[in-house]
């Protein structure tokens, strides 16, 4: 069972339960899922109603129902890299070629799968949460909540654009601007279920760019994103005419690497529990670092 709990402050006396909660991002139907679906909440470990008025000293303990997973979500031994795991987070390295969910042209190898057999490895009872998506192919730091009230507490930030990702690739051809802005709107192509392009009725879309590194046909650079649509950084890259390197759904080459040449290289977000900012980094992989070496 998922739990949180807080130690009573002198200047919190005083405040009814609820209304403490509500200051940590509580809602009145999580409260009520809470209280009809096995949860409880207890001060001191005595169970209290939410009109329980708190005095400094007190141990406030929430507990939340057990999670119910999807019956086709199986747990499967796949190698995980975590950067860093608490009670409320995980933060994965993502290799390449690894779904971040089941599809139906992929429906097992996820890192959703990987994630159920690391909790049953814990005795959680818990589901997936994914926070920051990747694409199968691209690689890099990914941000996974472990209990869905987190989850939500950290989609608000996704809203609010306080978690912030930074992304390296390298593409074709040598980028004269050595930062910019690039503000193109993103919609589906017409004749296409997967494939994105810029287009004037999509959905906006910002992506800033950064010039690390020129090499002869090619350039490494670092990419903010400042919405999350889908294929975003790829599809704009495309569009300034400098496809990465290995999309060919974009008009990339694979000559020199498989996969779009694509790493999630940094995430920030602030913790909703410990109430800090957690930076994460993570390398290049080989097969990027290869061509920039070369």
């Amino acid at each position: 069972m998922f739990i949180l709990k807080w130690d009573i402050k002198r200047e919190e006396e005083g405040t009814l339960v609820r209304e403490f909660l509500r200051t940590k991002g509580i809602s009145k139907a999580a409260l009520t899922d809470i209280k009809f679906h096995g949860g409880s909440i207890e001060v001191n470990r005595s169970p209290v109603t939410v009109r329980h008025i708190l005095k400094a000293g007190e141990e406030l303990r929430i507990a939340f129902p057990p999670e119910e997973r999807s019956p086709e979500m199986k747990g499967e031994a796949i190698p995980l890299q975590i950067v860093y795991e608490d009670d409320y987070v995980l933060v994965i390295n993502k290799d390449p070629y690894i779904s971040t969910i089941p599809s139906r042209e992929h429906p097992t190898g996820s890192v959703a799968n990987a994630l159920l057999y690391h909790y049953d490895q814990q005795n959680l009872p818990v589901t997936v949460h994914i926070v920051t998506r990747l694409d199968r192919d691209t690689s890099g730091l990914m941000l996974v909540a472990k209990n869905r009230f987190i989850h939500h507490l950290l989609s608000k930030q996704q809203q609010e654009k306080s978690i912030q990702r930074t992304y390296e690739a390298v593409i074709h051809g040598v980028l004269k601007s050595n930062e910019g802005i690039i503000d193109a709107p993103i919609g589906r192509k017409a004749d296409s279920i997967i494939e994105r392009t810029v287009r004037e009725d999509g959905q906006h879309a910002v992506t800033h760019f950064r010039v690390l590194e020129r090499k002869k046909e090619i350039t490494h650079v670092s990419l903010q994103l400042e919405t999350g649509r889908t294929h975003q950084i790829r599809v704009h890259m495309a569009y300034l005419g400098h496809p990465l390197l290995g999309d060919d759904l974009y008009g990339g080459i694979k000559e020199e690497i498989k996969r779009q040449a694509l790493h999630s290289t940094t995430l920030t977000f602030y913790h909703p529990v410990y109430e800090q900012e957690y930076t994460f980094t993570a390398e290049l992989p080989d097969d990027m670092a290869q061509i920039l070496q070369k």
